[in-house]
């Protein structure tokens, strides 16, 4: 499965890491930009390079260019991918688009040791993701807690209501993630933020992830009570990153 190969991977990538401990702390509020969107809902607009399902989604990718043009289509916050095996992505990928743009940056990887926390913050991260399904319950909630420590906002990604129960029996995470994408398939199905929504404790915001390309996909998943909406390969593609989010928003109400 494709979940279990990345993981494997992270661990070898994480077994040469060292402890670096420093006074570098995020200098940009995520959580707060999402609870002040531009739009209806809030928009996570996603830097991806490529991805297992779909291969490489823009060859010569200029994350700082793409950057500026997700704020001036009026995102909210930036989700930048750093895996390199599997995403094609880059540690210093999150410098370079902090050097341009405003907005807040989560540092989109599979962060699975205590020392990629550090890491994160040292690459200019202001948020990091938390996946439930590569994590053990108390694994995520240490992790949790370390990031928070640090300054570090958290987007704590389910795909199942087992993994939300598991979640919420050792934490109360802010902001809470739906993967339409299963991790194992890389199948998507908006179904699943409708199934969990429901499920999600008063006061955390919910952020439905992944197979977002049409209005009706944004009425949906915002029908269902999404508060926001990371937004990747759609605006990756689009030429016009703000006429593409004024189409995807078209018709959902204030």
């Amino acid at each position: 499965m494709i979940l279990e190969q990345i993981i494997a991977k992270k661990q070898e990538e994480t077994a040469g890491l060292s402890f670096i401990e420093s006074d570098a702390r995020p200098d940009r509020n995520f959580l707060d930009a999402l609870r002040k969107p531009v739009r209806q809902k809030a928009v996570i607009a996603e830097i991806k390079k490529a991805s297992p399902s779909k291969g490489v989604i823009v060859e010569n990718m200029n994350p700082a260019g793409i950057g500026r043009a997700y704020e001036n289509a009026g995102a909210d916050v930036l989700s930048i991918l750093t895996d390199e095996t599997f995403f094609k992505g880059h540690s210093r990928f999150i410098k370079e688009v902090k050097q341009h743009v405003n907005l807040p940056v989560l540092r989109k990887d599979f962060i699975i040791d205590e020392r990629q926390i550090e890491e994160s913050v040292l690459m200019g991260a202001d948020a990091i993701l938390l996946i439930a399904a590569a994590l053990k319950p108390e694994e995520l909630a240490y992790l949790h807690e370390k990031a928070v420590q640090r300054g570090l906002d958290v987007l704590v990604e389910v795909h199942s209501e087992t993994e939300l129960r598991d979640v919420l029996s050792v934490c109360t995470p802010h902001l809470l993630g739906v993967n339409n994408r299963d991790l194992n398939t890389f199948r998507t199905c908006l179904s699943f933020t409708e199934k969990i929504a429901p499920l999600i404790p008063k006061g955390t915001m919910l952020i439905s992830e992944s197979g977002i390309h049409t209005p009706e996909d944004v009425r949906r998943v915002a029908a269902a009570g999404a508060d926001g909406l990371l937004i990747g390969e759609a605006l990756m593609l689009a030429e016009d990153k703000r006429k593409k989010l004024d189409f995807l928003f078209s018709g959902v109400k204030g």
